[in-house]
């Protein structure tokens, strides 16, 4: 047998063959990978090298430029961050400057760019609502059907392509419709009509009917073939705040995040309420609710993983309603588990933002908001009331990331206006 020797880091009781002593000079593998790796960090950190690319910039456009180009890791490069996030510097541009970010967007989808054409794209519609129905021709001679959200402006002539286009494109009839969806004019909605009454023989290739793709677009199909809006123009951003609050109506304004003392029936831990805002609100005020205030409340833990509806009474407490059914797979939960919600002061945001500012949840943004159109993670998922068997209008979200240390996963929350009940239901990825 062949003698092992021990391994000479202090400390270190290993022992190894001479072959590997030979090659290591006389410590374990454990150990000189570990010098090796400390060698690295050492020279990484002599060498690093800090680089401000935007130094000497005060164009918004040609800062933004240098945003969306794909950044390799370098080790030995610390980039120096800019001061203003992407979506601020979008919403600051001047009108010339949004033109000039979608003259740029069309010069790289020549170059057949399509990640950074996606990324300018997208954040010109979702952070300032920006009309690209010119540049719609081009994506589609490229092929470009995703975001869908992008072709909401399409002009008639771009519309009529994609509803030609549906009929006979399988790989792509997916996204055509959920770029139908967006568009949801009289002509969208009165094609998705005869697609009920008729449906169409692609359509048994789908995973779901073609009307129900006009909930991507925050509408439904009514049984009389009307669009009805499941969304609202008017969007208000959730954000943490340092600021005190001016006035006793300030602090009663709005307040989200907080532990109810009523309990989940199903887990025994404290209700959260997400959100508790007046009425009045721009945001709440087109509901024309019977309510002083609307407190949307939820089990952060069981209502992960199925829809929790809350009856509001008349003095607008939210009361656990008989509606819901413990789901079978849900398991058992220790309250404790979980850190609870945040202790940071959330406000609204003074300013409405645009309606689509966290449409797509994968840009940078935070999504926490109430009003505008929901980020989902899955596919739109609109609960219908238990009462009167109508979907439910979206009026909110809490984007978990945005305020809970190492959290994920948004809580959408619903109303009826009619019956009083609220609901919520949560997506992750």
């Amino acid at each position: 047998m062949t003698e092992r020797l021990p391994c000479k880091t202090d400390g270190c009781k290993a022992t190894i063959l001479p072959a590997t002593a030979a090659e290591t000079g006389g410590i374990c593998m454990p150990c000189h990978q570990a010098q090796e790796r400390q060698k690295r960090r050492d020279y990484v950190e002599k060498h690093r090298k800090t680089v401000n690319v935007y130094e000497n910039l005060s164009d918004p456009v040609e800062i933004l430029k240098i945003m969306h180009v794909p950044r390799r890791h370098d080790p030995l490069i610390q980039y120096v961050p800019y001061p203003m996030s992407k979506e601020q510097l979008y919403v600051s541009l001047a009108t010339d400057e949004a033109g000039r970010m979608l003259k740029h967007a069309l010069e790289l989808l020549a170059e057949g760019d399509e990640e950074q054409v996606d990324g300018i794209l997208s954040s010109l519609v979702c952070y300032r609502n920006e009309n690209i129905a010119a540049a719609l021709p081009a994506l589609m001679e490229q092929g470009m059907y995703y975001p869908a959200l992008l072709y909401k402006d399409a002009s008639p002539a771009v519309r009529d392509r994609l509803l030609e286009q549906v009929e006979w494109d399988d790989e792509n009839r997916n996204l055509l419709l959920l770029a139908l969806s967006w568009i949801g004019d009289p002509l969208v909605v009165r094609r998705f009509q005869e697609w009920r009454l008729q449906p169409p023989e692609w359509g048994e290739r789908l995973f779901v009917q073609p009307e129900f793709y006009a909930l991507e677009g925050g509408w439904e199909l009514t049984q009389e073939g009307d669009r009805r809006d499941l969304t609202h123009s008017l969007s208000y951003a959730i954000r943490v705040t340092s600021e005190k609050p001016h006035s006793e109506d300030e602090v009663c304004a709005a307040r989200f995040l907080t532990t109810s003392t009523s309990t989940c029936p199903w887990c025994e831990g404290n209700l959260t309420v997400l959100m508790d805002v007046a009425t009045t609100h721009p945001s709440l005020a087109y509901l024309a609710l019977s309510l002083e205030r609307l407190k949307i409340q939820t089990c952060e833990r069981c209502g992960c993983f199925c829809t929790i509806y809350m009856d509001v009474d008349s003095e607008g407490v939210p009361v656990w309603s008989r509606f819901n059914h413990k789901p079978d797979y849900l398991r058992s939960i220790d309250p404790d588990d979980y850190s609870g919600v945040s202790d940071y002061r959330l406000t609204l945001s003074p300013a409405p933002h645009s309606p689509f500012f966290a449409a797509i949840w994968t840009l940078d943004q935070q999504n926490s908001q109430i009003g505008g159109h929901p980020s989902w993670v899955q596919d739109a998922e609109y609960p219908s009331c238990p009462c009167c068997g109508k979907r439910m209008r979206f009026i909110g979200q809490i984007d978990w990331a945005d305020f809970v240390h190492l959290g994920e996963g948004i809580f959408y929350m619903f109303v009826c206006p009619e019956d009083n009940v609220t609901a919520t239901l949560y997506q992750q990825s």
